[in-house]
């Protein structure tokens, strides 16, 4: 049995489909029982990431579990998991953890996450992913309302992934001894700026999408607005600043799930509905 955390997520969801359609059992975290439906032949289990008491029932069984960083005990969930008899533990980590640098905020959580999963006993591997496909899923409130999209760090230029190939790199880990104390940077097959997604996003639509930048301290202000000061600090270190360059394009989705890493367009056409 695996266990999926975060399982109605891009990552997670993907991930227990994956597992589920290779005749794996998987069994889907969440923390209510209720919430967007999981995909065929996952079972459902609750619990809270934070309390990891609560996590007694739904880790009876699993052999491999699937995480994600930055929980507040997360040292306590997986003692948890040793003593439920979890043999190996796959982390969703960031990239910028491979900075060390624990004065970026987000960079900590990542680092301290790593380090709780080095340190818990299990065996481990460990996924440092670029930034995702799904987060250009932020325009659709712009997109509703008309043609322009206007995004912070439009100079940036990020080799973004598709979560599908996140899955696929977890369910290999997952399932493969081979995989076990790895350490991998998922990234897609380009660099592109917002205006490239803008671009191409508008072309598989066919709409005639217009890009515009958006300022720093506006940018600011809209992010200080839904995350603590903290995060938003980190960002503009890792964009404005430029302490992260996620530029580059990695191999490691080839070599371990055995095809190229999908392209923007590829993910653009597979959910255009949603916009």
């Amino acid at each position: 049995m695996f266990l999926v955390t975060g399982a109605t997520g891009n990552v997670g969801g993907e991930l227990a489909r994956a597992l589920a359609e290779a005749g794996q059992p998987v069994r889907a975290l969440t923390r209510s029982g209720s919430g967007k439906p999981l995909p065929d032949g996952v079972a459902q289990a609750t619990g809270d990431l934070n309390q990891p008491a609560s996590l007694r029932a739904a880790l009876t069984g699993v052999r491999g579990l699937f995480l994600y960083p930055g929980y507040q005990d997360l040292a306590g969930t997986l003692a948890e998991a040793r003593r439920a008899g979890v043999r190996h533990v796959v982390l969703l980590s960031g990239s910028s953890a491979a900075s060390g640098d624990l004065g970026n905020a987000v960079s900590r959580y990542m680092i301290e996450s790593e380090t709780a999963v080095r340190d818990s006993g299990l065996t481990w591997t460990i996924l440092r992913a670029f930034g995702f496909m799904s987060n250009t899923l932020q325009w659709i409130p712009q997109l509703q309302a008309g043609d322009l999209v206007r995004a912070p760090f439009a100079g940036v230029p990020v080799a973004v992934i598709d979560p599908q190939d996140i899955a696929a790199v977890a369910a290999a880990a997952l399932t493969s001894p081979r995989h076990e104390g790895r350490v991998y940077t998922l990234s897609g097959p380009e660099a592109l700026r917002p205006a490239d997604r803008a671009r191409i996003l508008g072309e598989v639509l066919g709409r005639d999408l217009r890009f515009e930048a958006q300022p720093d301290d506006e940018a600011r202000a809209e992010m200080s607005a839904s995350m603590p000061a903290a995060y938003v600090a980190a960002f503009f270190d890792f964009y404005v600043t430029g302490t992260l360059d996620e530029s580059g394009v990695r191999p490691d989705v080839a070599e371990v799930a055995g095809r190229a890493p999908r392209t923007f367009r590829q993910w653009a056409q597979a959910h255009a509905g949603l916009f």
